[in-house]
């Protein structure tokens, strides 16, 4: 169990670190000549929109320089979404390192995508960017079916879960 606020947050990102490991390899289960189907391509951008909120996010809270690309993007290929995948996970393991209790009660202001201005607690957005996660994997896990592959199990119980002997 963890014992403070933050190392439930760090706990979780290992987690979640380990569910995308799996979405990605879920993504390769798919037939090579099923990978043009419009749910496989689906499956991608929506990934690549996981990816591209947390390097949003980052940026908002003065973590990482601000991300210049697309919240929504399209064309995705898996090779690139790997590499930004783990740019985002290297990225948000030195905030991880870098953020303690307190930091997590900070209040910060930011401007959305629409224009407005909006304040929220770093424990807000961090727990939002996993719910967030949570959404969008079941999307990828529906779309892959589709696709011909195999859905990861990504739920979060199986990181949790300990044997009985």
């Amino acid at each position: 169990m963890a014992n403070s606020l933050i190392d439930r947050f760090r706990k979780w990102f290992e987690y979640e670190k380990e569910a995308h490991a799996k979405v990605l390899a879920s993504l390769e289960t798919v037939p090579e000549g099923d990978r043009g189907k419009p749910e496989f391509q689906r499956a991608l951008s929506i990934f690549a929109h996981i990816i591209a909120a947390r390097r949003v996010w980052l940026g908002r809270l003065d973590m990482a320089p601000p991300f210049k690309g697309s919240l929504f993007p399209t064309e995705v290929d898996l090779g690139s979404l790997k590499d930004d995948g783990r740019e985002a996970e290297r990225l948000w393991t030195d905030a991880y390192a870098a953020l303690d209790d307190a930091a997590l009660g900070r209040v910060f202001e930011y401007q959305s995508f629409d224009g407005n201005r909006f304040r929220n607690t770093v424990e807000e957005i961090l727990t939002q960017l996993f719910t967030h996660s949570y959404y969008h994997r079941g999307q990828i896990a529906m779309l892959v079916r589709a696709s011909g592959g195999q859905p990861a199990m990504t739920d979060l119980i199986y990181l949790c879960r300990e044997p009985i002997a």
